[in-house]
């Protein structure tokens, strides 16, 4: 009974946000907003009047790394064009690995000396909070960049750079969670790197060894049901394989699935069919960052902003502060490759394009409570996702309109 209780709260909250819909679209307000005022309001007012819905965040740990993290990592790669990704792919894993390691360690900076606790917030717990907060999703800017005419080579740079990035950041937030927990830590760096070479290249070879043991499979059914039933089935079965049985990184097994499903879809399938699946994944995706940014909201606490409001605010700056340091230093060599430099606008693009979204949320709700700056790094990554929605994404529109012009 309380479950189903929590549920109808829940679905009460999503209805809500439906109903603002045409009334942010009209005020040109991202749907992420909606929904996150939605299920903070939704969640205030039933708790004013003395009940206790029962929501709250470590009940969707579970949720949020086996049902939703590779939904999102899957629908990402499904939706990649592979003739454009052969030709920008070096630029994006140039965005996507140096850039995101940089962005990790200059935040992980900005906020260590920043908190300046080191008893309570490590440089540890310091590092996987640059982790987290160094997940980008366009998600929630790219329909206004698309709209205002930004060229599909920086679009694409951004899904690639974000797609990337976030399975790194699962993948590196993983090791560092259990680094955290450990009484006695005492591996080395080389240790870790070691770890990590392994959980990475193991991920890997499980997605090549999943898509392998599919391929003749995919290629015999005949029906558009069987053939997402099939991606469905692929895209859990080499997570939990994976990550439960293997213990590698299943974020990364998702990762080559979906690229090689992505592949498949568009080599071998009719164009009927192919748009139907897409179609679904679309919705799927978009459902999943939905529920994350509902559960952004219904998770928020007033303590956020009373207690941890200067750690918040430190986590915007550190953001924008890595976010250019990392721009800086690797746009001018991806304006070296055959591509082209990018034009006189594109780098402020760049920059507005890394927002934090779902993955950010679903690793923040993630976060063990066992760690004792838990509660300060959560605050920290809400703040950030905030920060974009309200200021990114509101300002962009503008600011797009303007940049584009300069170009022309």
């Amino acid at each position: 009974m309380e479950f189903a209780l929590q549920l109808l709260l829940f679905l009460s909250m999503l209805l809500l946000a439906i109903v603002l819909f045409p009334f942010s679209r009209r005020l040109k307000l991202p749907d992420g907003l909606v929904l996150v005022v939605s299920g903070f309001v939704g969640s205030e007012l039933i708790t004013s009047f003395g009940l206790d819905i029962g929501l709250r965040w470590h009940h969707f740990h579970e949720l949020v790394f086996y049902i939703f993290i590779p939904l999102l990592v899957f629908n990402s790669a499904l939706h990649l064009n592979f003739s454009q990704l052969r030709k920008q792919l070096i630029a994006m894993l140039i965005l996507a690995i140096p850039m995101m390691l940089l962005a990790t360690l200059v935040s992980a900076s900005v906020l260590f000396f920043g908190i300046g606790y080191p008893n309570y917030y490590s440089w540890l717990a310091a590092l996987l909070t640059g982790v987290l907060l160094s997940s980008t999703d366009p998600s929630i800017i790219i329909d206004i960049f698309r709209r205002a005419g930004v060229s599909e080579r920086i679009l694409l740079l951004l899904e690639g750079e974000s797609l990337f990035n976030d399975s790194l950041s699962v993948l590196l937030f993983g090791l560092l969670s259990a680094m955290l927990l450990m009484v006695d830590n005492g591996q080395t760096v080389t240790g870790f790197g070691v770890d990590f070479l392994i959980v990475l290249v193991g991920g890997v070879l499980c997605g090549i060894a999943s898509l392998l043991s599919l391929y003749a499979l995919f290629k015999h059914l005949n029906d558009t049901f069987s053939h997402l039933l099939l991606m469905l089935l692929a895209c859990y079965l080499s997570y939990l394989v994976a990550d439960v049985v293997l213990e590698v990184s299943g974020v990364m097994a998702v990762l080559v699935v979906g690229s090689g499903f992505a592949y498949w879809v568009r080599k071998y399938l009719q164009t009927e069919e192919r748009n139907k699946l897409l179609l679904y994944w679309t919705f799927q995706g978009q459902l999943a960052h939905s529920v994350m940014f509902l559960l952004l909201g219904v998770t928020i606490t007033v303590t956020m902003f009373t207690q941890q409001w200067l750690a918040m605010l430190l986590g915007v700056g550190a953001v924008i502060v890595a976010r250019i340091a990392g721009l800086l230093l690797t746009l001018p060599v991806i304006n070296l490759l055959p591509e082209g430099k990018l034009n006189r606008g594109e780098p402020m693009i760049m920059y507005l394009g890394g927002t934090r979204g779902a993955v950010t949320i679903a690793l923040a709700l993630s976060i063990p409570v066992e760690l004792d700056a838990w509660f300060t790094i959560q605050s920290i990554a809400y703040a950030v996702v905030l920060f974009g929605l309200v200021v990114q994404a509101v300002s962009a529109p503008f600011l797009i309109k303007h940049l584009i012009s300069g170009d022309r």
